[in-house]
């Protein structure tokens, strides 16, 4: 017999390789796919599967499982409804729906899934967030008391927003609900908050409009866009708010302020409605599901101001509800009003008549009210809300009468003056200071002696005038958020000399 010298340690070697031998082969559930079409999948063989998680079929695309039933999970389709058939195979990822996060996102276009459509490189995110994820609690939470300025005087004004807050605007189609949010983000410019958009079921050339408007502003820098067109699928329809809120989430935990605006939430509900239907569950009213409120009240929940304990951070939801007829009593206006905290009410008529923005004031509301206001503001503010409602009543008035007192006179001449002080371009938003500044003289009556229709261009023509050679009023007035005695009196001046050379 041949002796090796090395035989006794070769031979511990290979043992010890066999002890610490792992198989890496692993059990997989590998489902069939029994049925499919319009973008709902019934699969088979997956009894492990999870509510909410991602499936990856045989032909490469993805599905999202949403129906858990006893012999058979049911999926929606994350891409071409045709790209899935019977007898194809599906295998769980065991990953709840995830879309990538951080700022790698800023300044590009999106897709429901996290995407990029914008004709760009590719994203490479080293984040990911679920889509569905707990609002915070309310120990987390701190009351809304900082401003989120949208460069509207009658807004900042009348229905202030504030960082946390979750302000619904609604309306009629095509009276200014879409062009108020992007005004809202060019105003952010500067202020260190970033914003969300997420368009749902829109056309694909508004998409392309909003990207010129917001690069033309400078504005793209701080912005990320989710963009399900009426061209995409349902499923991707009902998923984008969700993955623009986990977008927006990541800054907000890292002690950012957000701004997320969802246009419109009206399509959001009708996708989900087709969904629910194609998985055959119970439709009630006007054939939405019954949790259709809980769909929205989960999503807007997310919207917060976060305690210094976990970041600081804000996340504020501005969503957009289109109403028919201007009937704000329909089923999904009622539910997304009573879950946010005020609303702003866009007039068609008011639109019509020439108003910019035709916000109606006696149905708009902020139920976070002066908490959330620049003392400069607030003061100036004070009476402002009732004075536009007498006017309001007293112009209907004066209609049927030829004799009108002075005192009625003076406040029809007041109401005109701050109706046409209110009015506003699109696109233009404004600085608090200046603001501030037409709103002063419009409330004290210096501009009562000027036609109503010269107050624009006498707007115009003083401000430049402030910037010019007295912009020190504006400084102060930015700086402090307020104003003193000494402030008033030097302003009152400056105007009436301005208008007796105006």
């Amino acid at each position: 017999m041949v002796d090796f010298p090395n035989f006794k340690a070769v031979l511990e070697e290979i043992r010890e390789d066999a002890r610490s031998f792992r198989s890496q082969v692993q059990p997989e559930e590998v489902g069939v796919v029994t049925e499919s079409g319009d973008g709902i999948a019934h699969v088979t063989g997956l009894p492990h599967a999870m509510m909410g998680e991602t499936l990856h079929f045989s032909s490469g695309i993805s599905g999202l499982v949403l129906n858990l039933e006893v012999e058979e999970v049911i999926c929606i389709l994350l891409g071409p409804h045709t790209a899935v058939r019977e007898g194809d195979t599906a295998r769980c990822t065991g990953r709840i729906m995830s879309v990538p996060v951080g700022p790698k996102l800023l300044g590009r276009v999106v897709n429901a899934l996290g995407q990029a459509i914008d004709g760009k490189e590719k994203i490479k995110a080293n984040q990911y967030r679920p889509l569905e994820y707990p609002a915070p609690a309310v120990i987390d939470r701190l009351p809304v008391d900082r401003p989120l300025q949208t460069g509207y005087k009658l807004i900042d004004a009348l229905t202030p927003i504030g960082r946390g807050q979750r302000e619904l605007i609604i309306g009629d189609r095509s009276s200014g609900k879409s062009s108020l949010a992007i005004d809202t983000i060019i105003n952010q410019k500067g202020n260190g908050v970033i914003c969300v958009y997420v368009g749902v079921g829109q056309k694909a050339s508004n998409a392309v409009a909003l990207v010129q408007k917001l690069e033309e502003h400078n504005a793209m820098d701080y912005t990320i866009i989710v963009e399900a067109p009426a061209s995409d699928p349902a499923a991707l329809q009902y998923l984008a708010p969700f993955a623009g809120c986990a977008m927006a989430e990541e800054f907000m935990c890292a002690g950012k302020d957000v701004l997320i605006i969802y246009d419109d939430l009206s399509k959001h509900a009708a996708s989900y409605r087709m969904l629910s239907l194609l998985l055959r569950r119970s439709p009630g009213r006007e054939a939405y599901p019954g949790d259709i409120f809980y769909l929205h009240s989960r999503l807007l929940e997310r919207a917060a101001n976060l305690s210094k304990e976990r970041g600081g951070g804000s996340l504020t939801a501005l969503p957009i509800v289109e109403t028919q007829m201007g009937d704000i009593s329909a089923y999904i206006p009622t539910n997304i009003i009573s879950i946010t905290d005020g609303q702003i009410f866009l007039d068609t008529n008011l639109f019509n008549a020439g108003i910019r923005p035709a916000v109606n004031i006696g149905m708009s509301v902020s139920r976070v009210g002066g908490k959330a206001q620049q003392r400069a503001m607030r003061r100036v503010c004070s009476h402002l809300r009732i004075d536009l409602a007498q006017f309001r009543e007293r112009e209907s008035f004066a209609l049927f009468s030829s004799e009108l007192d002075k005192e009625t006179k003076i406040q029809l001449t007041r109401g005109q003056i701050l109706t046409e002080i209110l009015k506003q371009k699109n696109y233009q938003p404004l600085p608090l200071a200046e603001q501030v500044v037409m709103i002063y003289l419009g409330v004290k009556g210096f501009l009562d002696s000027v036609p109503s229709a010269k107050v624009t261009l006498f707007e115009a023509k003083f401000v430049e005038f402030l910037k010019l050679t007295q912009r020190e009023i504006l400084v102060e007035l930015e700086e402090k958020g307020d104003f003193t005695p000494e402030w008033e009196a030097r302003l009152g001046k400056l105007a009436l000399n301005f208008k007796e050379k105006f």
